[in-house]
């Protein structure tokens, strides 16, 4: 099975550019009275939805997830219909494998409210025709000013634009900053928020409670997500409560600062049950902290 960044690469390159010319009764009623929705990022049980797409979400619905955080792999219109059939919302879209001007058009099918890049530099790198991109201080601040332009145009289109991270944001860039402090720092609040994949940034060295206490209102999405210990080289997704991170004092921090919405992640590859399997005990794990 392809990791999500291979499958968001390829998606990449055979699709268009960013567009800027460079379950129980019990756990549903616990979740109603908090008041607090889970969600899932739909590439996580892509094998299952690919085979059975709605069955694929009445399951996720009947595990107790509310919502889903999209990715598009036939239409928009398509999978708008699907969810309304299988009662779920769909507040969020990552838009690198369609592009980003189709995607505001897919966002607003769907209904959602954010639109989310998840490989920005890697994005940037190919329009001007080259390989992996480089995480240097300057490369940040080029980054931040794309991200500053993307924000723009989510806007007008009625969008609020979102940064999701890999662990490669955590590189040192000097002056005791990390790359992802500079697109911090250099963006402008109100155009460029924030999702914080906690498993990417435990991978780079650093912990996800503090950039939520650090950044109030800035980070209103997340990605729940751990790897198993001792295989950083090829970073295997291991369920939540089964890697390296204790979610308990993330979660804490990240409502405390206004998390908005959660979506659960695993990379695969799922070797020890299936996704949807894994998505049951992703969801057990964290409904009791949030």
């Amino acid at each position: 099975m392809l990791t999500r960044r291979q499958f968001l690469a390829r998606s990449a390159l055979c699709g268009t550019a960013l567009g800027l010319g460079l379950g129980a009764p019990g756990r549903l009623l616990a979740a109603a009275s908090k008041g607090k929705t889970m969600g899932i990022q739909l590439y996580m049980v892509l094998d299952a939805y690919q085979k059975d797409p709605v069955g694929t979400l009445k399951t996720l619905k009947s595990i107790g997830y509310s919502e889903i955080e999209a990715i598009i792999t036939s239409t928009a219109q398509t999978l708008r219909d699907q969810l309304k059939e299988a009662g779920l919302a769909c507040p969020s879209l990552h838009c690198d494998s369609l592009g980003f001007d189709k995607s505001v058009d897919a966002a607003h099918v769907l209904g959602c409210k954010y639109i989310v890049s998840s490989m920005l530099p890697s994005m940037m790198q190919k329009e001007k025709g080259g390989d992996d991109p480089t995480y240097t201080l300057d490369d940040a601040k080029r980054t931040a000013e794309y991200a500053n332009r993307l924000g723009e145009k989510a806007k007008a289109a009625g969008l609020q634009y979102a940064y999701h991270n890999h662990h490669a944001e955590f590189t040192d860039v000097g002056g005791g900053k990390v790359y992802y402090d500079v697109l911090l720092a250099e963006t402008d609040h109100a155009l460029v928020q924030f999702e914080l994949d906690c498993g990417w940034v435990h991978a780079g060295g650093k912990n996800p409670a503090d950039y939520f206490k650090a950044n109030p209102g800035r980070i209103p999405l997340m990605h729940a997500k751990d790897f198993l210990p001792g295989n950083a080289k090829d970073y295997p997704g291991a369920e939540l409560g089964r890697g390296t991170l204790d979610y308990k004092p993330i979660m804490a921090a990240a409502d405390a600062a206004g998390l908005k919405h959660c979506f659960v992640e695993q990379e695969g590859p799922f070797a020890r049950m299936s996704s949807l399997d894994a998505a049951r005990v992703d969801f057990d794990y964290l409904r009791p902290l949030r």
